[in-house]
């Protein structure tokens, strides 16, 4: 299975970015190999479409489903359109967060969070 996690580095050791529209990097893998492929998320540092832009990148690379620590109302509108789960992350490394998944142990997001909700807002902190 193709997952997304929304990550603060460009490694899989890296720790999981709470924020999906501006997370720093994407860290697309396959859960069975472990292949994975890291993406600068260019759309991090947008006035605005930052979750619809992200979004659609999941679905262009054909990702099955996201973790992440919060997602807000359009790129939910996205995602649930082109049917990709989206799952709450821990604030531990990707690897860690991809082996959680793959047990079974990370929570469905349903809820989004505000609109522009992650704007000035780097890796969780104020």
């Amino acid at each position: 299975m193709k997952v997304c996690v929304s990550s603060s580095g460009n490694s899989v050791e890296s720790t999981m970015d709470p924020r999906f529209g501006r997370a720093a990097y994407f860290v697309i893998a396959d859960t069975d190999t472990m292949e994975s492929e890291i993406i600068e998320n260019t759309a991090a540092a947008s006035g605005g479409g930052a979750g619809i832009t992200s979004g659609q990148l999941m679905v262009d690379k054909g990702v099955e489903a996201i973790i992440t620590g919060n997602v807000g109302p359009n790129a939910m509108n996205v995602l649930k359109a082109a049917n990709i789960e989206i799952y709450r992350g821990e604030s531990v490394s990707v690897k860690e967060n991809i082996d959680k998944f793959k047990k079974g142990l990370l929570e469905k997001i349903t809820n989004t969070v505000p609109s522009h909700f992650g704007i000035g807002v780097q890796g969780g902190q104020k």
